[in-house]
């Protein structure tokens, strides 16, 4: 990603509507869904600057990885030991067969082998393990945003299936969220690119409307996995081998 878009993440991450809803809807979900052991050991691929691992550790032991070499600094600092460097789809160094889960949220879609990822990310599970995704939706909503951000590609449900099948990977049912924003979202980027204003600025909006934005989008943590969300802006899943 552009060093921009890690500057922006440091320094919102804890306020920003986006990040703090987030966060509870995948608490809600691996809590329901993820069927972890108590003493469960976590893996977060692409952690960024590590806003997602207190979250994660209230499951089990955390470890992450992180390539940008600040943010992993500024991850380590937050885990309280270093981060790993090592990259998908490789992940030279990482133990096979040794998480219960990994948390890949909003990582594969920067990686031009995404199978290839997914394949690397399955063989670190234990037997029984899941592999925790969420991914960018419909390639027609590409824009600056992706570019800056270094995607190679926004999923179907359809695309992430076949990504996962051929992985040799099953899922829970990929569902979508970020449903009850997205015809605002819609609206801006249409707004954008008729205008040619860059929607990449992710600094948050106006602190009622940030809190408005964050109850709105953190209350899908309640539907998610429960009833059948309209399309949204992201896809989220969780995947076992076999």
């Amino acid at each position: 990603m552009d060093r921009i878009v890690y500057d922006r993440m440091a320094a919102h991450d804890t306020t920003h509507w986006w990040y703090r809803a987030r966060r509870d809807i995948l608490a809600d979900y691996v809590a329901r869904e993820g069927g972890l052991p108590a003493d469960a050991r976590i893996l977060e691929i692409g952690c960024g600057t590590g806003h997602n691992l207190p979250m994660l550790a209230r499951f089990g032991e955390v470890d992450a990885i992180e390539i940008d070499p600040a943010a992993a600094e500024f991850a380590s600092a937050r885990l309280g030991k270093p981060v790993g460097t090592a990259p998908l789809p490789q992940l030279t160094g990482v133990a096979r067969g040794s998480y219960d889960m990994v948390a890949v949220l909003d990582v594969v879609e920067h990686i031009e082998d995404d199978v290839g990822a997914l394949r690397g990310i399955a063989d670190t599970l234990k037997p029984g393990g899941c592999v925790l995704i969420t991914v960018p939706a419909h390639p027609w909503m590409w824009s600056a945003h992706d570019v800056v951000n270094h995607h190679h590609r926004r999923y179907s449900k359809a695309t992430l299936g076949a990504a996962l099948t051929e992985a040799g990977l099953t899922h829970n049912g990929l569902r979508y969220f970020n449903s009850l924003l997205f015809p605002l979202a819609v609206g801006a980027r249409a707004f954008g690119k008729l205008t040619g204003k860059d929607d990449s600025d992710d600094s948050p909006p106006p602190g009622p409307v940030n809190a408005l934005f964050e109850t709105v989008f953190g209350f899908e943590r309640h539907l998610i996995g429960r009833v059948p969300l309209p399309p949204g802006l992201s896809i989220i899943t969780i995947a076992r081998k076999g």
